[in-house]
């Protein structure tokens, strides 16, 4: 490290901070695993360590000239040495403490939705995984490390979302969102390995400086800058990768909220917001980034249109907003996508969370059949749904309306309109969906009296779980309501981050933020009438269409288009032909070396079978040939 890092507070507070639930994993998994009390009180306590390491990084560099970096030898071979360290910055601060606040609350939410699962300790030390993975991924200095801690973050994901393995869905889950992103993966890996031929070293700050346009020719740079993208599409569950986010609702509501909500996900925006200076060198990977916010945002938002899953409606919602985001980035915001990422860690984190009081207190994830068992009734996580469907609807004076503003605006500066035509579209449609299983669950067709005894917990310990559970929602929506003003400290703390570089300022119409409002406001208002009004019929006017209906259902046909690929492809064609060389050239040189071995044998068998007149008739032979040889 550049000094001593117990004389260095900033470099021990980081080290503390992200170290402490790698500490927690191990103790859990190897020594308490059988006690759930002590798991869950160590995980508690390292997320604690995490996040008052986090605000103190981040109250104490709030004025941050230039970045922070601390990187010392971690593997040398000769010459060559790779680095491991800390970079501390506007962007990677930011994150940091997004991630410690949105993972302490919801390990604390945890404690009452987990109380008796068999696998407690095991939950709280992945979760424990995944938040030093996040934590070291968002402060790492190189790609290579940050790819390190990229692939453990996908492997703490994997293991969170087949968390009940008993169930085969589950596991389905879990095994599909591990393929799809390792494809994203793979795909980035490249890119990184494409810098490292023509820049030398993985170094982040160096990557987005200027020089490295003199250093890789501008073909390469941009062929560098679509490979790493693959790698956010697959993180961040982008098109054409998106369909493996809805079916990793199969996790427990926590993961939802923490791992394909807050954090996990949003890596892949993150990676943007680190890149963000290599990525605008190359003008075709931000249009090619551009189209792929855009299609992912729109797609998304049909899906969650006819979809009935309440957590499958928000994971919807959390492509189209990862969409949303990266429209910003690619059009040159920097603070457009770092404050929608920030807003939005925080109101859907709140909506899984209570999606999670509801169907821990159920036992379903049907709207429909939520709202005939009495959601209504649960006064606290229903209002807390209400704030957050508004936050991402993009309704007045809630923070998404202030992030998603600043993004139209980046939008509206661009020289195509069909940028901010689309993310109008994209804003009605938000409004649309948001609101839908609002209405479904305030104004139930009936509500049996049987059920309405059911909407608060009952007993002692129920009531108690409850409790825990809400607080942290109480939290989340006071921050829900927060964040929108705090734009401008935000934005003067992200100010200094690429001072060298030159954007495309947003455009400042002054119709615009009407306009949206009006859009969002006529969003609720048509959910209101298929949904909410007295005597609505509950369907959408999408239902209407079955023939759509069932396309928005079925995902856009994106899975069996997958899986006839893998069938035809793979099944039919890779795996045939690989079938083929198995059986034909392998197991036919074996079998031929087996029979040769086997006809050797049989006649060393034959001619040492005490036959005497062959060895006579050998010996005969061997004799006549030497006296020919010595005699003649």
């Amino acid at each position: 490290m550049a000094s001593c890092w117990i004389e260095n507070s900033t470099l021990l507070t980081a080290i503390v901070g992200t170290w402490a639930p790698f500490v927690t994993f191990v103790l859990i998994m190897l020594f308490t695993r059988h006690r759930p009390k002590t798991s869950a009180g160590l995980s508690l306590a390292s997320a604690t360590v995490s996040l008052a390491s986090a605000l103190v990084l981040l109250g104490g560099h709030w004025n941050l000239q230039r970045p922070l970096e601390y990187t010392g030898r971690w593997l040398v071979s000769g010459d060559i040495y790779i680095p491991f360290g800390y970079l501390l910055d506007p962007v990677s601060l930011l994150m940091l403490t997004v991630v410690a606040i949105i993972g302490f609350l919801v390990q604390f939410y945890s404690l009452g939705y987990m109380a008796g699962d068999p696998g407690f300790s095991r939950y709280f030390a992945l979760m424990s995984l995944f938040l030093w993975s996040m934590m070291c991924l968002t402060i790492s200095p190189t790609l290579f490390q940050l790819y390190i801690f990229w692939e453990l973050v996908g492997l703490s994901s994997y293991f969170l979302i087949g968390f009940w393995y008993e169930k085969f869905s589950a596991g389905q889950a879990g095994k599909k969102a591990f393929v799809m992103t390792r494809l994203g993966d793979v795909a980035m890996f490249l890119g990184v390995l494409l810098i490292l031929l023509h820049l030398g070293n993985l170094n982040i700050l160096e990557i987005d400086s200027p020089k490295i346009v003199g250093l890789m020719p501008p073909e390469m740079l941009t062929l560098a800058a679509l490979l790493i993208f693959g790698g956010i599409i697959g993180k961040s569950a982008q098109f054409p990768l998106l369909t493996w986010l809805p079916d990793a609702m199969q996790g427990p509501s926590p993961v939802s909220a923490l791992l394909h909500s807050s954090t996990m996900v949003a890596a892949g925006v993150y990676l943007f917001e680190r890149l963000f200076p290599f990525f605008l060198f190359s003008s075709t990977a931000t249009t090619v980034g551009l189209a792929i916010g855009t299609i992912s945002m729109l797609l998304a938002s049909t899906m969650a249109m006819v979809s009935r899953d309440i957590k499958q409606i928000w994971a919807y919602s959390t492509i189209s907003q990862l969409g949303f985001m990266l429209m910003g980035l690619d059009a040159g915001g920097l603070f457009a996508g770092a404050f929608h990422l920030t807003t939005h860690a925080a109101f859907k984190a709140l909506l899984f969370l209570c999606a999670g009081v509801f169907i821990h207190q159920y036992g379903t994830n049907d709207i429909y059949d939520l709202a005939a068992k009495g959601t209504r009734r649960m006064r606290v996580p229903m209002l807390c749904t209400i704030i957050g469907a508004g936050a991402l609807a993009g309704l007045p004076p809630l923070s998404g309306f202030f992030s998603k503003e600043v993004i139209l605006a980046k939008l509206a500066g661009l020289p195509n309109p069909i940028w901010l035509v689309a993310a109008l579209l994209g804003v009605f449609l938000t409004a649309y969906y948001a609101f839908r299983p609002i209405f479904i669950m305030l104004f139930p067709p009936s509500l049996p009296a049987a059920n309405a005894s059911n909407a608060a917990p009952e007993g002692t310990r129920h009531r108690l779980l409850y409790r825990i559970m809400v607080g942290p929602l109480v939290i989340l929506a006071g921050a829900t309501v927060a964040l929108g003003f705090l734009q401008t400290p935000l934005r003067n703390f992200l100010a200094g981050q690429y001072t060298g570089l030159t954007t495309a300022g947003g455009a400042h119409l002054g119709w615009l933020p009407y306009v949206t409002s009006l859009l969002a406001t006529g969003g609720v208002a048509l959910t209101w009438w298929e949904f909410g009004r007295p005597g609505a019929r509950q369907t959408g006017f999408v239902d209407g269409i079955p023939v759509i209906a069932r396309f928005f259902a079925e995902r856009w046909y994106l899975d069996r288009l997958y899986r006839a690929i893998l069938d035809h492809a793979v099944d039919r064609g890779i795996s045939a032909v690989l079938a083929q060389n198995d059986t034909r050239v392998i197991d036919g040189s074996i079998d031929g070396i087996s029979r040769g071995t086997v006809l050797a044998g049989r006649l060393a068998a034959l001619i040492n079978a005490g036959m005497i007149q062959y060895r006579l008739l050998m010996i005969f032979a061997a004799t006549v040939l030497l006296s020919l040889y010595f005699f003649f």
